[in-house]
């Protein structure tokens, strides 16, 4: 991946009732990450002293994400006589895909929310919140309270299964709930770091948390189609994706459109011949990668469920394989069949897993069209090139696949 250029930040800045006061000046931030708030407040109020609760994105310089120039829609939380503002000569309109963090006190009502669910702990606020991330895909508050530190997540109405998931998972390593309603969780601190450059052997012990997680969920579909997730087993999703090559059929060209139609007319044959392998299905978590778990030592915690839904419990493979160095992989890979060995003797695991790979990258493009149908424009360059990328990916898996 390239590394993106800094972030060079415009906010545009609304009272408390929506009214447009002025821009600030731009100014630049410590990481290039479009939805990472926290070092835009640090650089905020160490040059102009505002205090502020960033809504949404209004523009971005790039086509994708990171880095470069973006503005962003901020509410001025307190009085700053001393503010320098500039004209602001855009428009704001109203969108029916907007998230009720990105409304003007939306974030305030998400707190009072998190306030009432820790006090029906017997807990309270000891400072103020801390605004560390708004996009499309997730608004993230770190609380200080007399509990140590708790987070407030909201997400849109497609993740707002993440809290019954939890709840049905509270035996398991995954966060602590404190509260949850709708699209809110009121999630325990998970002490440690999160792993996203984790060394193989913990990489390995990942592996085996999450097939040891998953074998306690294989043939318990109905349980979780009740929990509200996404259904990705082999007709749902046969459906799923012949329409979304019908939708985007400008994405490819004439040879990739050819393998895809002939891969989903072939998809019936393909889930009867992964399910011959004998592992069955059930939960999935959806993102499963090192930088999803956190902890401390050996001691594991599985974040982030929003884009779990219920399939092969394979699917989650890939994805982790491809934040792996590459010679760790085929290491990793021999974990993964060994732990489901353990799980059910005489499972196909390497077999179901080489059927699976397309399904897998396919997979992904419904997830991101899924996204790009629920969010409103200025957020679409999150995950524009997305689909696209995705569907070739795949046309190049189902290319190898038939290459002698």
């Amino acid at each position: 991946m390239d590394t993106p250029p800094p972030r060079i930040v415009t906010l545009v800045l609304v009272d408390a009732g929506g009214v447009v006061l002025g821009s600030l000046a731009p100014i630049q931030v410590d990481t290039p990450w479009w939805m990472d708030m926290a070092p835009v407040h640090r650089a905020v109020r160490a040059r102009d002293g505002a205090k502020l609760t960033v809504l949404r994105l209004l523009d971005a310089e790039r086509p994708g994400p990171h880095g470069g120039a973006v503005s962003y829609l901020a509410q001025l939380d307190a009085p700053c006589p001393l503010l320098v503002l500039r004209p602001w000569p855009g428009r704001l309109t109203e969108h029916p895909l907007r998230r009720g963090y990105a409304h003007v006190g939306g974030p305030q009502a998400d707190l009072a929310w998190a306030s009432a669910a820790l006090q029906a702990h017997g807990a309270a606020l000891t400072d103020e919140p801390e605004q560390i991330r708004t996009w499309n895909l997730s608004s993230l508050w770190r609380l200080p309270t007399t509990l140590g530190p708790a987070w407030l997540k909201v997400v849109p109405p497609f993740f707002a299964h993440e809290g019954t998931v939890l709840a049905a998972l509270a035996t398991a390593p995954v966060p602590r709930l404190l509260g949850h309603e709708r699209e809110r969780c009121l999630l325990a601190h998970v002490p440690g770091d999160d792993h996203h450059d984790a060394p193989l052997p913990l990489c390995l012990a990942m592996i085996d948390l999450l097939v040891t997680l998953q074998a306690a969920w294989l043939g318990r579909a109905d349980e979780l189609l009740a929990l509200g997730l996404p259904d990705w087993r082999g007709p749902a999703f046969t459906v799923t994706l012949r329409r979304l090559l019908a939708r985007r059929t400008e994405l490819l060209d004439d040879e990739q459109r050819g393998l895809l139609e002939d891969f989903v007319d072939g998809l019936p044959q393909r889930f009867a011949a992964i399910a011959a392998c004998g592992l069955g299905e059930g939960l999935v978590h959806g993102d499963f990668h090192p930088g999803n778990l956190r902890g401390e030592g050996e001691r594991l915690t599985l974040l982030d469920w929003g884009d779990s839904g219920i399939g092969h419990p394979l699917l989650d493979q890939p994805a982790f394989l491809d934040r792996l160095p590459a010679d760790g992989v085929e290491t990793a890979r021999r974990q993964w069949a060994q732990a489901w060995h353990r799980a059910i003797p005489g499972a196909d695991v390497d077999g179901a897993a080489r059927r699976l790979a397309p399904v897998a990258s396919a997979r992904q493009a419904l997830i991101y069209q899924r996204f790009i149908d629920g969010i409103e424009d200025s957020e679409q360059p999150y995950h524009q090139a997305d689909v696209g990328l995705w569907l070739q990916r795949t046309a190049a898996l189902l290319h190898a696949e038939a290459t002698p």
